[in-house]
């Protein structure tokens, strides 16, 4: 036989032998024409593993019609139900500026019961943790957009404290990878979770406090601007022309420190070398903003101040707090806006979304980009409508709502979110859903 003959048809068959045990391993039936490259790859991952391939073959329903990122027998989210689901999720956090991550959660994982779907896979089966993956980077473009339009329409207004927020973005954005990178393998959060929710639930009685005449007392500039522009909006005057207004302080150093700090969060999740430079880029982002100094802005005749390091470290503690539990983190920016930075909440919901939304931005491009996540295009698509529906609405109806009214709405999600941590840490599952 002449050798080159030889050598071809042995190739030949080396070739169609791969393709033959690849089929036999993934199955035709396994897969749909419509599903994505990295979710195939994930399910031929999983069956080249025993005790995956077991699971996976049960999970996965062949002849079933194709359902979330088209796997056969997999639920299938009703597309009119997300988009309602969302103009909740855009008013509530555009509203408040909070609460949209784990109420996007609760649409995805509990509505939808994808989270649940995800599970059948079994802990560590790269479907499972392709699936978690999709429904995280899924709430995120949602809280994402909202950020985005809330952000806009709060600057228009004259109700966003932009170096506010952007120095909290500045530590939020660091603190989201470099102290989980740190700790990684020392200190896990998510077994401190039960306590977590204990500390939500003081926090919410100490808004309660807040709300006190007593408490309100002590936040003199606040209550005086916010009875200022409910005064304004009952009259129907222009609520803009007396909206923030900076008389000291510069952007310069603050977009350099921004530039800086998405850098490194970038270099960190992208490249897998020369990790000291992600480590050089999130430090001088830090050090950048003790030089910003202090920064002055009033807001319906009463004047606010700061030093924007102090804002800057806060986002670090709250970002780390946050990347461990997996959450957008936007509750504990409340929190910090109205009690330390002392704003009237009529400012709170627009300076916490800047502050989520970079964080979302860099997060989203890390994981679809760097990682490969894919998302069910159809669904995201109709709940953004949804998002932009509620965060058009949010905005122009907050300023309806009493400052009292607003700390109260806040209040009852924080007890909520208290106690879904308290019984997941404590009782091993969450008695409210996001189960």
């Amino acid at each position: 036989m002449n050798k080159k003959k030889f050598f071809f048809a042995t190739g030949l068959l080396i070739i169609l032998s791969f393709i033959t045990v690849a089929l036999a391993q993934t199955g035709a039936d396994l897969t749909t024409p419509g599903m994505s490259g990295k979710m195939k790859q994930a399910i031929e991952k999983s069956l080249q593993n025993e005790e995956f391939a077991a699971k996976t073959k049960e999970v996965i329903k062949p002849g079933d019609p194709p359902g979330f990122l088209g796997i056969p027998g997999a639920p299938a989210p009703n597309f009119i139900l997300g988009l309602l689901w969302a103009v909740w999720v855009g008013w509530i956090f555009s509203t408040v500026g909070a609460f949209g991550g784990i109420m996007a959660g609760v649409g995805h994982i509990t509505i939808f019961g994808l989270a649940d779907y995800a599970k059948a896979f079994g802990k560590g089966n790269p479907v499972n943790n392709l699936l978690t993956d999709s429904i995280r980077v899924s709430n995120q473009w949602l809280v994402g957009l909202s950020g985005v339009i809330s952000s806009f329409n709060y600057y228009r207004m004259g109700r966003l404290v932009a170096p506010l927020g952007i120095c909290l973005a500045i530590g939020g954005v660091g603190g989201s990878w470099l102290v989980p990178t740190l700790t990684a393998g020392k200190i896990s959060l998510r077994a401190y979770i039960g306590y977590f929710g204990l500390i939500v639930f003081i926090l919410g009685l100490f808004l309660i406090y807040e709300v006190t005449p007593k408490g309100a007392a002590r936040k003199k500039e606040a209550k005086a601007a916010a009875k200022a522009f409910e005064k304004a909006v009952r009259e129907k005057a222009d609520t803009v022309d007396q909206g923030v207004k900076i008389i000291e302080g510069s952007y310069t150093f603050m977009w350099v420190a921004v530039a800086m700090v998405v850098a490194s969060a970038l270099w960190i999740n992208l490249m897998d070398s020369a990790r000291w430079v992600a480590y050089i880029l999130v430090i001088i982002g830090w050090i950048l903003t003790f030089f910003i100094g202090n920064i002055r802005f009033t807001f319906y005749g009463q004047e606010f101040q700061f030093k924007a390091w102090i804002p800057m470290v806060g986002g670090i503690f709250i970002a780390a707090i946050a990347s461990f539990l997996g959450v957008g983190g936007g509750f504990l920016y409340v929190p910090f806006l109205t009690s330390v930075a002392g704003l009237p909440m009529f400012l709170v919901a627009g300076t916490s979304a800047l502050c989520v939304l970079v964080g979302m931005v860099v997060s989203i491009f890390s994981y679809m980009v760097g990682k490969g996540v894919v998302i069910a295009w159809g669904l995201i698509g109709a709940e953004l409508v949804g998002i932009f529906i509620g965060s058009m609405i949010g905005p122009r109806t907050s300023k309806y709502i009493p400052d009292k009214v607003l700390k109260i709405i806040f209040i009852i999600l924080a007890f909520y979110v208290g106690l879904r941590y308290t019984t997941k840490g404590f009782l091993g599952q969450s008695i409210v859903p996001p189960f």
